[in-house]
């Protein structure tokens, strides 16, 4: 399962002024879309014994709280890749350096978000599928597996679609799909314990110059403020005024 810890959305954030790349704290969340991904490896391990689930993340690993809240849910153990050579790196490098970890360890089934909210790419699942010579089944409203086969209900604009597939597979998890459960005491404190493995970039076959704003082959030039709206203009109607709006339309060339 494909996590990612984020800046507590409730609380103000900065940018570094040098690479105006978001200040990460130490105490990080788990983002809450992936609370919907977590709990349905849950359920699907908890019908097939023998399974486990392991949690996969890349960022700064801070204090781990995140992380900690994902392993307190149930899961059994998490690999994370944390390091500053990461900073800046693209949807692609994110997707390769999961990709590297996930082949490391060996899955049959990899579930992510459909993206994260301090991100929203929202390409990373796709991306993970194609590196890894998987299948992709994305914004699925409800997952099943029985044996070696999976099958989603994939949303869609009008409902949804029925799609399966044969294992291995990558699936995206829409928010809403399953009701997250809420870490129990107990879990928290097996949390504590439970085994966090955190291979280096070597470990993984790659170097800092395959990752970060370099491997990613992009750099942010300037952060500015979203433009004020302008107050409008308001047009009288006096018997006229479709005149009016008709000129004000032309000049925006509507029409």
């Amino acid at each position: 399962m494909c996590v990612k810890q984020i800046p507590d959305p409730a609380t103000p954030y900065e940018l570094d002024p040098e690479s105006h790349f978001i200040v990460r704290p130490e105490d990080q969340v788990l983002d809450d879309t992936d609370r919907y991904g977590i709990e349905v490896a849950l359920q699907l391990a908890e019908q097939s014994e023998g399974t486990t689930v392991t949690i996969v993340s890349m960022s700064p690993k801070g204090s781990l709280q995140g992380i900690r809240q994902a392993l307190a849910m149930g899961a059994d153990k998490a690999i994370v890749v944390s390091d500053d050579a990461l900073r800046g790196s693209g949807a692609l490098v994110t997707a390769r350096v999961l990709a590297a970890a996930i082949e490391a360890e060996g899955a049959d089934l990899v579930i992510a978000g459909t993206e994260s909210t301090d991100g929203y790419t929202g390409v990373v699942p796709q991306q993970l599928a194609e590196l890894l010579g998987a299948p992709a089944l994305t914004n699925a409203r409800k997952v099943a597996q029985e044996g070696d086969k999976v099958t989603v209900e994939q949303q869609t604009a009008g409902g949804y679609d029925t799609v399966e597939c044969a294992l291995p597979a990558v699936v995206s998890v829409t928010a809403g799909a399953v009701e997250p459960r809420y870490p129990t005491f107990k879990g928290i404190m097996a949390a504590k314990s439970k085994p966090i493995d955190e291979p280096t970039l070597a470990d993984l076959g790659m170097t800092g110059g395959d990752v970060g704003s370099a491997g990613s082959g992009q750099q942010i030039s300037a952060v500015r403020p979203v433009a004020g709206r302008e107050a409008g203009e308001i047009v009288e109607d006096d018997g006229e005024s479709h005149n009016k709006i008709v000129e004000l339309l032309k000049q925006a060339k509507v029409v």
